[in-house]
């Protein structure tokens, strides 16, 4: 009885995507949107990252995700800490634990439940407790979390509906039906 080999879910045209999404998040993360300052950046930089999830699953998505984040580091002068990689990764995770949802009926209600996640568990209250912890730790920790929760709220608040608004209208467009990667014949509906 012959043995059947295992097929790999990263073929290598889903690592070229992959590779091409993490890129695309880097660019818009570092790059092209300005930062105000060291904690505070309105960008859309989980957009290509949540795709990742959503086209090639929730480990295409966390691996695309951590990539990502420590590429952009080379490009930002703050350098690499682990503690703040843990939001990308969730943004690309959920992306992939909600693709069934999102294949059924990709609706702008649908992908604001599915960023919610990653969006109040990783971006709000982990990078929050983080920021806080790695820059006031000396005594001004609660203070500076208190800060940090009602800045970055706001500040993802205006991110959410940007990032959902994107990924809508770019689903909508059929591109990823056309390129094979997404149920031909969605039904997109806000």
């Amino acid at each position: 009885m012959k043995k059947q080999a295992a097929v790999s879910p990263f073929t290598t045209r889903t690592m070229a995507y992959c590779a091409l999404l993490a890129a695309l998040s880097v660019v818009l993360a570092r790059l092209i949107i300005p930062m105000p300052n060291a904690t505070t950046r309105f960008s859309i930089e989980a957009v290509p990252i949540f795709l990742a999830g959503m086209l090639f699953g929730p480990m295409a998505g966390g691996l695309v995700g951590f990539c990502a984040d420590f590429v952009g580091t080379l490009f930002s002068g703050y350098g690499y800490n682990p503690l703040f990689c843990l939001p990308p990764i969730l943004y690309g995770v959920c992306g992939g634990l909600f693709r069934g949802f999102l294949r059924e009926k990709t609706s702008i209600f649908r992908l604001a439940l599915s960023f919610l996640p990653p969006v109040v568990l990783g971006s709000i209250l982990w990078q929050s407790s983080a920021l806080a912890f790695v820059y006031n730790s000396k005594g001004s920790f609660y203070p500076s979390l208190i800060y940090f929760l009602t800045s970055r709220s706001i500040q993802f608040a205006v991110t959410l509906v940007l990032d959902v608004l994107v990924i809508y209208l770019i689903v909508r467009t059929g591109m990823f039906a056309r390129m094979g990667l997404w149920p031909a014949g969605d039904k997109t509906n806000p």
